[in-house]
């Protein structure tokens, strides 16, 4: 889970980068791809976190 939660940072980070490269240029000339889940937030992340913080405490409490 770890891994797919950072490659999809990654790949948003590129893809940041070129949107913000492309910003300002008309949209027929924009090369950047959108965000992978277009209008999506995160919902629940209290409880998961919650559960992060009880499963792996030595691991999450310091970022706390």
């Amino acid at each position: 889970m770890k891994l797919l939660w950072l490659a999809i940072c990654n790949i948003e980070d590129k893809r940041a980068l070129e949107r913000e490269r492309d910003r300002g240029k008309p949209a027929g000339k924009r090369r950047a791809k959108p965000r992978l889940v277009e209008g999506q937030t995160t919902t629940n992340w209290k409880q998961a976190l919650a559960q992060l913080t009880t499963a792996y405490p030595d691991r999450i409490n310091p970022y706390l």
